[in-house]
């Protein structure tokens, strides 16, 4: 078969493609001050004291004045906060303030442009991996992304985690209840790992993750969460993961001996496969 290309230019397939490459290029723009507006607590203190003027919300976020009605301003023209000409107030909608300022909420999306800022703060090593097919691993990314990932999924694990994906899996809560080894994979900063330890007191959850700055930060979180007993924290390279060898379970059962003294454990840990997916096994391998 052969393709036949035109070099005749279609004035509306242009004018179509510019529309949608000048919007994709002024919510990249926007993103950047919704990054600094979470950095700041810009978007906290509109929540907090909004309705309130530009001075007001300066203050309350500890930033300056001119600079925050900028950023208003820029927040205002794009529909991320809503602004009263009459009294020059700005205030967040509940909507906006459930995805822009409240981290327990479960559409919390504010931290996810973080994943976009790391990779633009690593696009010339990007360009130099695909220009020399060296590689670019998970762990030499900017700390924007390892970050950005635990803040943007974790309200939906709080959410859906336990209340819903581990009772859709058949028998999984039961044994989970009743107390066996779990290893959770790609842990990140632990707040999958976290919520199934407070979940399920009678397991013993233990991390893995190919990244060390990650695991330390997840072992801070458990420490604070005053999880250290039932929860540990171990780094795995990434050819150890389940689907690149299954070594993982080495590990984990390395790991588990050295649990709590006297509690019983499992003999087959419960292996978390691919991600988040939980396979349980009790020592009776039923």
């Amino acid at each position: 078969m052969t393709t036949t290309i035109t070099n005749e230019l279609d004035e509306a397939a242009v004018g179509e493609f510019v529309h949608r490459f000048i919007t994709d290029l002024g919510a990249a723009h926007h993103a950047v001050t919704v990054a600094i507006g979470d950095r700041l607590g810009l978007y906290r203190a509109v929540a907090e004291v909004g309705p309130a003027t530009a001075h007001d919300i300066a203050a309350a976020a500890g930033c300056d004045e001119r600079y925050t009605a900028e950023w208003l301003n820029a927040q205002a023209a794009s529909g991320y906060c809503e602004y009263d000409a009459e009294t020059g107030w700005y205030h967040l909608t509940p909507a906006q303030r459930a995805c822009l300022a409240d981290e327990d909420s479960p559409t919390f999306l504010t931290a996810g442009v973080f994943l976009a800022a790391a990779l633009f703060k690593d696009e010339q090593r990007l360009a130099e991996a695909i220009r020399t097919g060296a590689g670019f691993g998970w762990g030499e990314h900017h700390h924007d992304l390892y970050v950005g990932v635990e803040r943007f999924f974790r309200p939906g694990y709080a959410a859906n985690l336990v209340s819903s994906w581990i009772p859709a899996l058949d028998g999984v809560e039961a044994k989970l209840r009743s107390g066996v080894t779990v290893a959770d994979v790609g842990c990140g900063h632990g707040a999958s790992t976290i919520l199934l330890a407070q979940a399920y007191p009678n397991s013993t959850i233990v991390g893995f993750d190919s990244h060390p700055p990650s695991i330390e930060a997840a072992r801070v979180a458990a420490e604070k969460a005053g999880l250290a007993d039932r929860v540990r924290f171990e780094v795995a390279a990434a050819q150890d993961y389940p689907g690149r060898g299954l070594r993982v379970g080495v590990h984990l059962r390395r790991a588990a001996r050295h649990g709590r003294p006297g509690r019983s454990r499992p003999a087959h840990p419960v292996v978390a496969g691919g991600g988040r997916h939980l396979a349980a096994r009790r020592a009776d391998g039923r």
